[in-house]
């Protein structure tokens, strides 16, 4: 098996004066019905809530404590910013494609990434 992460992007705004009732109902739904590929998953706080931390590329390599600039906010600003993700384990592509178009996305969309273990 391999992994893929399911990212939920949403437009914040719209979710926040538009979401229905039942959303948390159709992700549990979504849970129940693909809990054995399921291997985690959280939303995620609002982006204005985020902390971005980059490097500056003013030091060759990538060491704990190397310089960084830490600044509130996402690192980027968009319409839609990442507010979930699902862990989940597939046997290939097509099969986490599968998956992925069961999640409830009214506010947005979702992308699908493969994980590269770590040695």
């Amino acid at each position: 098996m391999a992994g893929y992460l399911i990212l939920l992007y949403v437009d914040e705004a719209a979710y926040a004066t538009d979401a229905p009732d039942d959303l948390m109902a159709a992700h549990q739904k979504f849970q129940a019905t693909h809990g054995e590929a399921l291997r985690g998953g959280a939303q995620l706080a609002p982006s204005a809530t985020a902390t971005a931390v980059r490097g500056t590329g003013r030091t060759p390599d990538y060491a704990a404590g190397a310089e960084a600039e830490v600044t509130d906010g996402p690192y980027v600003e968009t319409k839609e910013a990442l507010g979930g993700y699902y862990l989940i384990d597939a046997p290939d592509l097509d099969a986490a494609l599968a998956v992925a178009r069961d999640v409830p996305a009214a506010f947005g969309g979702v992308e699908v990434r493969p994980l590269i273990p770590m040695p």
